[in-house]
């Protein structure tokens, strides 16, 4: 959803749906709450080895047994559960299923070996960190016939994180960008420039996270978002400091209410949750500004201590089949990468949407987050913590 996808000083994004579904998304947390995630993973792992078979969870113990079962950990709200009704059917294959809430609680539980998943849907930046630490295997695609109903253009950001794709397979994907009202907005908007913009004062809302509001700034001055340097990341802090007197808010989910509502004109949002706005206020408007923006993807791998290889294979193929890809899309209502499953979607607002499947000239400039290690992290974090405070 996805997610997804920032760093927040609350560690969560939520993005929401039409159907009212959320995902909450994210990057790195601070250092303290990885290790705390961490710690109760290690906790769990020990508790289970000391604890009885009847108390064990059902996807640990379903882990265990490597028989006709699959055990897949997705983010919550993000699967129409039709679909495993379907697949179970389809295949007499059992689906043990577990939800997680961020990819910070999703990735110790993976790294530890607490419980042996199957299939996982981690975001783009976080399965970079976990092919770099060795905890995923790569697909046999021999299994994964499907794998043709995703559009080239998807794999191709994909090898940003996962080079030569060989460890996923796309899911869902979307943009960060503005959101505005036409009715309190005087011209079309086409820049980030405008949330530095006077007339607006009290009138913006920015995001609460330290990844997507630096985007915003360093993406402004031509920047990387996934940049390194120091001194590009300073630039953007005083930038969004001197932006602070004209913010209303900074805002995660708050966004899609307080827009449909008008009462903000500008606000900086999720494209799943652009789609949504629409649909309640016929005055918003959605736009990737030219400058470039994040570009996210959350895509589906198998854990290096997976128990039942084969059946996670076959589940993601069968998510790739584009009658289940429609299924999963007009359930949680976020861009598929499945480009035969678009082409099923009746609604011909939604099937040519530039919000929902922007062309490629609007996608240019834009990236994916990277994961750049704990050290730029907490540099990151650091110049955010003066943004706020100042």
């Amino acid at each position: 959803m996805k997610k997804m996808l920032v760093l927040s000083l609350t560690g969560l994004v939520v993005l929401g749906s039409l159907t009212g579904c959320v995902k909450i998304d994210e990057t790195e947390e601070t250092a303290a709450e990885t290790a705390a995630a961490e710690e109760a993973a290690a906790a769990d792992s020990e508790g289970a080895s000391e604890g009885s078979a009847e108390e064990a969870a059902p996807a640990e113990e379903a882990s265990k047994e490597g028989s006709g079962q699959v055990v897949v950990y997705n983010w919550g709200e993000y699967l129409d559960p039709e679909v495993l009704d379907m697949f179970e059917e389809e295949t007499g294959i059992e689906v043990v299923y577990e939800e997680f809430e961020t990819n910070e609680i999703m990735y110790p539980k993976v790294a530890t070996g607490a419980i042996a998943y199957d299939v996982i849907c981690p975001s783009d930046y976080m399965i970079q960190r976990m092919i770099q630490e060795d905890l995923l295997q790569e697909i046999n695609f021999d299994n994964v016939p499907n794998i043709k109903n995703i559009d080239e253009e998807y794999m191709k950001w994909s090898e940003e994180f996962d080079p030569g794709n060989k460890y996923s397979v796309p899911y869902c994907w979307g943009t960060v960008g503005i959101l505005y009202n036409k009715e309190m907005v005087e011209e079309p908007i086409d820049s980030w420039e405008v949330l530095w913009d006077e007339q607006y004062e009290n009138n913006i809302l920015m995001q609460d996270s330290v990844r997507d509001a630096l985007m915003v700034a360093l993406k402004l001055k031509g920047y990387s978002m996934n940049t390194t340097n120091e001194d590009e990341v300073a630039e953007a802090t005083d930038l969004l400091i001197e932006q602070k007197p004209l913010v209303q808010a900074y805002v995660i989910d708050q966004v899609r209410d307080k827009m449909i509502g008008e009462e903000a004109a500008i606000g900086v949002i999720y494209s799943g949750e652009a789609i949504y706005t629409q649909r309640e206020n016929e005055n918003l408007e959605y736009v990737i500004p030219k400058e470039g923006s994040n570009l996210w993807i959350d895509s589906w791998v198998i854990p290096k201590n997976a128990a039942n290889k084969e059946n996670a294979e076959a589940f993601i193929n069968f998510l790739c089949r584009p009658d289940i890809a429609l299924m999963n899309f007009d359930y949680i209502t976020y861009s598929t990468p499945n480009k035969a499953a678009r082409e099923l979607i009746e609604d011909e607002d939604i099937r040519n949407s530039t919000i929902a499947f922007p062309t490629s000239d609007m996608l240019e400039n834009c990236e994916t987050f990277q994961y750049l290690g704990d050290d730029v992290d907490t540099m990151y974090m650091d110049y955010w913590n003066k943004v706020k405070s100042s």
